[in-house]
């Protein structure tokens, strides 16, 4: 292999892409091919003798999505937004109220909240687990709090017995983000069934998909109800021989998964713990390696949790490391090996919380900011710090982690000629 860093016009460490994802195989095709054959495809019907609830794959993704967690009740959604704006309804915020959750996560986190009128605040983050930091979000408390978002980013669960006595001290409701964290564990629980709810995500990127696609879970019954009014256009259909009126009990949407979709979850669902482990055992191999290189500090694991890597996060210290992070990050994608700076941009740098674009803010009452410098944690993180390592998932192997460090090593090993060569004058 060549010592010259392919940055520099030297041989890449790898020659070939890392393996595709999602997987999918024959179990897959095989469920979407019989839904295919029926050709019932949606099933949100209200016929006599059907319930106006989804088709007969929908109900028993929902059922196993519920068993899987020892939960009383899963709902499914065509996608986690979907399903969390639904959950800020059932949960009975009001416009103008206040939830609190974190910059540093997707942005329909935050926007689900404006979706029913209330008003996302932002708390920090912690700097090891990247989820919210419970001193933060005590400090966030205000009198128009009504709900806490706790993110299990990247897999990892947020610090829960902190966040859930802050909810009980101020009565306030807990919608768990567990999209990046399907399967993960807190003290030996599901994530998702400590809150209130929990609201998962099948977009293809997740460690199980089914396209687009999302489930809420509660065991609260008058949960599980709003939610499926709000799923389907908030018509509700009591009685198994009842003839659809089209009289709406709540405002609704149509935020329906498909037959398709629930076919596939069927089956990812069943393989949820297996590809877990790979992802468990591929992190497990890079972080002990990567740990002795200096300036690279691997993901943390608290001891009350078991992280799912829905991607591979670690934090770099250019000055530790002899180069800086955006040139390291270079160096690496031309050796081959994916590799993202930062995350998201801390959610309030965009314009719709800069410029409070949205009629939720139109008569709220409160003092929610959104300035640079209000999670100095987030942005230090998605500035200076963060790395992401997006291919630490099957179908991947101990090899393709292998080829991972050799960049990582060569690229450190070569930082004085990338630094030298990067900041030569032109024509030097």
């Amino acid at each position: 292999m060549s010592r010259i860093p392919a940055l520099l016009g030297g041989s890449p460490v790898r020659q070939s892409p890392f393996p595709a994802y999602p997987v999918l195989g024959n179990e897959e095709r095989e469920a979407v091919l019989e839904v295919l054959k029926e050709g019932r495809l949606s099933t949100f019907t209200a016929s006599p003798g059907e319930y106006f609830s989804g088709g007969k794959r929908i109900k028993a993704f929902e059922s196993e999505f519920a068993a899987f967690h020892r939960v009383k009740h899963a709902v499914a959604f065509n996608s986690a937004t979907a399903a969390l704006h639904s959950a800020v309804v059932a949960l009975g915020i009001e416009p103008g109220q206040e939830i609190i959750t974190s910059p540093y996560t997707f942005t329909s986190s935050a926007t689900c909240a404006l979706m029913h009128n209330a008003i996302p605040v932002f708390a920090d983050v912690e700097r090891d687990t990247f989820c919210l930091d419970p001193v933060s979000v005590r400090k966030a408390i205000t009198p128009l709090t009504r709900a806490i978002i706790p993110v299990h980013l990247f897999g990892h669960p947020a610090a829960m017995d902190s966040i859930m006595e802050m909810a009980r001290e101020h009565n306030l409701k807990v919608i768990e983000d567990c999209a990046q964290a399907p399967g993960a564990l807190y003290k030996e629980q599901r994530v998702g069934t400590i809150g209130d709810c929990g609201v998962f995500s099948f977009q293809e990127s997740k460690n199980i998909m089914t396209g687009e696609g999302g489930m809420l879970i509660t065991n609260i019954d008058d949960v599980a109800e709003i939610a499926r009014l709000v799923r389907n256009h908030g018509e509700a259909i009591a009685d198994a021989m009842q003839e659809r009126s089209y009289a709406s009990e709540i405002l609704g949407y149509n935020y329906r998964m498909t037959e398709f979709e629930a076919a596939l979850g069927r089956v990812q669902l069943s393989h949820l713990e297996e590809w877990n482990a790979v992802r468990q055992k591929l992190a497990a191999h890079l972080s002990k390696e990567l740990r002795e290189i200096p300036g690279i500090l691997p993901p943390a694991v608290s001891k009350e949790a078991t992280h799912v890597y829905y991607v591979y996060p670690f934090l770099f210290d250019e000055n530790r490391a002899g180069i800086p992070r955006d040139l390291f990050a270079a160096a690496l994608q031309a050796e081959g090996i994916p590799v993202g700076v930062g995350y998201v941009r801390p959610l309030y740098f965009s314009p719709i919380f800069q410029n409070r674009r949205t009629f939720a803010f139109k008569h709220y009452q409160g003092n929610a900011r959104y300035t640079p410098g209000l999670c100095p944690v987030a942005e230090d993180l998605h500035f200076r710090k963060l790395l992401l390592f997006p291919v630490v998932r099957p179908p991947a192997t101990l090899d393709d982690m292998n080829d991972i460090l050799t960049a990582v090593k060569k690229t450190i090993d070569a930082r004085e000629a990338l630094l030298t060569k990067t900041t030569s004058p032109p024509g030097k």
